[in-house]
């Protein structure tokens, strides 16, 4: 039975508040429904993002203490930060995976900015530090640019990538956006077993699209709060878990299983914890 990596993201891009015990508790939550992998990002006290690694540091230490996820840390989001202090996140040990932004884009309202100076940069941070990037595409162009990375860089295969659909500005969240997103991953990436892909999609309301992933040969999910709170479209969930325990259905119902933390370390040849 094939493992699929169901990813959390619980944290919203509105929140303003970040409490390291709460947070803990969350991503334990969504290890218990099902989750193998959760992705986070370096924030203050009122949520902002942030180069201080102490709050983040201590959520860390408390989701390690109560349950095996893998965890990964974000080195993006729309902030003033400098690409110095996004990878920072890079450095601290329990840090597993790291996620890859390789262009820029609109989101929205905002301006998403990633120069390819800046990449490679963050990629040799990743490198460096021995952690496994996800590399986040938002537009197809992008894949094009992981190609000459890939080429330029030596990363450990399988590569993961996360195919973004949804945000105003970028990729629709449709099944024709998604067929082009991985036919331009082929294209780039002609040896399949060097590439893993996954969805993540931004103001869903329903499974329809994640399902549709799954039956086209998708290894990684993405749910939580940071990309919609809709369990379904009439209905919005306070706490992460059920949107977790709903994918981990959607992925059974499509004939695979949720990969548990080790598997996912096994998959992306991550060292065991």
């Amino acid at each position: 039975m094939e493992k699929i990596i169901l990813s959390v993201a619980p944290v919203s891009a509105a929140a303003t508040q970040n409490n390291p015990l709460t947070l803990a508790r969350e991503a334990a939550d969504c290890y218990e429904a099902g989750a193998g992998m959760v992705h986070l990002h370096c924030r203050d006290a009122r949520g902002r993002l942030t180069a201080d690694l102490s709050l983040l540091e201590a959520t860390a230490k408390e989701i390690r203490r109560l349950c095996p996820i893998v965890i990964e840390i974000s080195t993006g989001g729309i902030s003033n930060l400098t690409i110095q202090e996004r990878c920072m996140s890079c450095e601290p040990a329990w840090v597993e995976c790291n996620s890859l932004n390789v262009g820029s884009v609109n989101l929205g309202d905002s301006v998403y900015v990633n120069p390819i100076g800046d990449v490679r940069y963050c990629v040799r941070r990743i490198l460096e530090n021995g952690r496994v990037p996800e590399i986040e595409v938002f537009e197809v162009g992008m894949l094009n640019t992981a190609r000459v990375l890939a080429q330029e860089f030596e990363f450990r295969k399988p590569l993961l990538f996360a195919l973004v659909l949804g945000h105003f500005g970028a990729m629709p969240a449709t099944p024709a956006a998604l067929r082009a997103m991985i036919d331009g991953l082929y294209e780039n990436f002609p040896h399949r077993g060097e590439v893993l892909w996954g969805i993540t999609q931004a103001h869903r309301r329903d499974w329809s699209l994640i399902e549709t992933a799954l039956r086209l040969g998708a290894r990684a999910v993405r749910v939580g709060f940071e990309d919609s709170a809709y369990l379904d479209p009439d209905t919005v969930v306070s706490g992460n878990a059920p949107l977790v325990k709903r994918c981990a259905d959607v992925i059974r119902a499509c004939g695979s299983a949720p990969a548990s933390p080790d598997e996912i370390r096994r998959i992306l040849r991550i060292p065991a914890i």
